[in-house]
Order: structure tokens, then sequence, then C-alpha cells
């Protein structure tokens, strides 16, 4: 349970001991908030006294009274306004104008309590408050993760980019110089170097957009009943290319043909990310078997491959963003560390998951399980 911070500002002992009692056993439960929040009550009757526990204990909510003796309420609502101070603020009084319920409005107040309150009417306010809190520390955060996310792609893309261009670049000017001769032969390894350069620029922009999909515009007006096998084997075609040059063999298991309701893109992407992974990780005459099949109310989906393996301290890493393994056998594979998180983002969406199982030098296991 989490707790909030309640300052009540009155010079009413009274009410100050009514609120204290009241928000002492009061808890909040909202379905979309992962946790119930509970309330830590301080108490200062004087907007002096209030403002030095303001700075002490940096309280979530402020129940302010207006009249005070020495500095007035809305001082202090003022005060809390020039200084930035991040709580907010309900103003308790017996007596209120349109003019000063203008200006507590303007100078940041969220809400109005009339003097003498019900318990139930005091709950009901900081009940809001407290939902509001919750929605603010959301968009904050949604805020600060979108910033750390644009500071990721800026970085991936400079860093991803700029290394190949600057390959291709010189292979090109070579090639415009006839630096290694007027043979045509003399240049195909560069020719080819550049191309894989290219590919792996194309790969970081496909892995781009689909994260950036996944995250904005999930639509279930784009879903239909998807058939895995025909995705499989359609992914298995585009990806065999690469498989013929390492002589990985690829097989598909799929008993019946196993329906899906979902958005096809989607799949896709989970059967291209997971089984290019699986050639792309593997050893050089290795193998890659591709598992479907439907038991138990859930579709299951196995990639295994006879690749280099991961420690157990990689693997618990796997699925962070832009998270790539680098060690001896990684240095040379070409990756944005994206594609599995997504692979996992989109598993969330249709309520699976994702499991892993590996061993260094023995190979990968990964089990997507979706319910049927």
């Amino acid at each position: 349970m989490e707790s909030l911070k309640v300052l009540v500002i009155d010079d009413e002992p009274g009410i100050r001991s009514g609120v204290l009692r009241i928000l002492r056993k009061h808890t909040v439960s909202y379905p979309f908030m992962d946790e119930d929040y509970e309330y830590l009550c301080y108490e200062a009757a004087t907007g002096e006294e209030g403002i030095e526990l303001i700075h002490e204990h940096k309280p979530d909510i402020i129940l302010l009274d207006n009249k005070l003796p020495g500095i007035k309420g809305m001082e202090v609502l003022e005060y809390i306004r020039k200084n930035n101070i991040d709580t907010m603020v309900a103003m308790i009084t017996s007596y209120a104008s349109l003019e000063i319920a203008v200006k507590a409005t303007d100078d940041g107040a969220y809400d109005f309590i009339p003097k003498p309150f019900t318990p139930q009417e005091l709950k009901a306010s900081i009940d809001n408050i407290t939902k509001q809190l919750f929605l603010k520390r959301i968009t904050r955060k949604m805020k600060k993760e979108g910033k750390r996310i644009r500071y990721q792609f800026l970085s991936i893309l400079s860093h991803e980019l700029k290394s190949p261009l600057n390959a291709i670049e010189g292979y090109l000017n070579i090639i415009k110089n006839k630096e290694a001769g007027d043979n045509i032969d003399n240049y195909m390894q560069m020719i080819e170097r550049a191309l894989d350069r290219v590919q792996g620029m194309r790969n970081l922009t496909m892995d781009l957009l689909d994260f950036t999909r996944i995250r904005l515009e999930k639509k279930k007006d784009k879903y239909e009943l998807v058939n895995l096998k025909k995705v499989a084997k359609l992914t298995i075609s585009t990806i065999k290319p690469y498989a013929i040059q390492k002589n990985v063999r690829i097989k598909l298991n799929v008993p019946d043909e196993v329906l899906f309701q979902a958005d096809p893109d989607d799949m896709e992407i989970i059967f291209n990310n997971l089984i290019s992974n699986a050639v792309k990780y593997n050893i050089n005459d290795g193998e890659v078997v591709v598992n479907i099949d439907k038991k138990n109310g859930k579709i299951i989906i196995d990639v295994n491959d006879t690749g280099i393996g991961m420690r157990e301290e990689e693997v618990s890493k796997l699925f962070r963003e832009f998270y790539r393994i680098k060690n001896d056998k990684t240095k040379n594979i070409t990756g944005s560390g994206l594609g599995l998180s997504i692979v996992r983002k989109i598993t969330d969406i249709y309520h699976g998951k994702i499991d892993v199982k590996s061993n260094p030098d023995e190979g990968s296991t990964f089990t997507v399980s979706l319910p049927a």
C-alpha cells in the first residue's frame, strides 16, 4: 500500500483533529491503480507553521483554511504557486465568495470543501484528489519515458546509421577511383559488404517502425482469424536465403492448421524476430526447429536453435528496449536491440507470455504462449 502525505492547515483544533481521525483509517482504491492509497497526516494551526511543514514533509495534499491568524490561506496558496511546490491544494472555509474562488483557482487550488463538512464529503474530495494525483504522476512518467525513448532512438540511429554510411561511402569512393584496378571482380567483396550494411540499416528502420506502431497504434479493428502456419511458412521463406549462407536448416512442425484472432502484422513480427534471431545467433551447419501447437486452451509457439546460447544474466536482460548481448561471439552480429522487446509487447497485448531457456554453446528455446 502506498502512502500520501496530507497537511491540514487550520486554526480550529476540532477541524484538524476531525480530518486526522477521518483520514487515519481511510484508504482509496481504483481499478486502474496498482496499489491502494493510505494517508499520513500532519497539522498546522497557522500559515507560517504550515509553510515550515510544507518544506519539511513535502505533502502530496494540503487542506488549507483561508481564514488564518497571521498570513491568510490565500497567501499560503500564492506562496506555493510562486515557489513551484508540487502539491494539490483543497481550500476548506466556512465562507467563500466568487472572487476568492476565482483567485484560489488561479493560484492552483484544486477543490473547495465547505465548513462544516461531513466525513463523506471530506472522503469524496480526498478520493478525487488522489485519483488526479495518480493520473498526474502517470502522465509525468509517460512524458519522462517518452523523452528517454526519443533520446535512445536518436542515440541508436546516430550510432547504427553513421558507421554503415561511412563504410558504404568508403567502398563507393574506392570503386569510383578504381583503386583496385579495372577488373570488376576485384570490387565484388566491397559491393557485398556495402549491401550487407544497407540491409542492416533497413532492418533497424523496420524495427523502429514496428516499435512505434506497437506502442502507439494498437487497434483491435485490424484483428482477423490468422492462419499461423501460413505466417510461419512465409517468414521462413523470407529468411531462408540468409539461412542458406550459414547452412542452417529450418524445420516447421504444425500438426494441424492453427488459427488465432489477431492483427496479422503482429503475428508476422513475432515469427520474423524469433526465427531470424535463431538463424542469426546460430552456428554454421546448425538447425532451427519451429513448433506450433494448440493445447490446454493455449497456442504454443516454440523456436529452438542450436546456436551460441546465453548466460542466465544475459537472459534476464533480453527483453529490455535497445539491449544487445555483447561478447566475442556477437560482436560481428548487427541488430537494433528492439526485436525481442517488440515481441514481448505484442504478447502482452494478447495477454500471453514469452519464456526463454538457454545455455552457452548449447542453443536457446523461445516459447510464446497465447490464450486461444
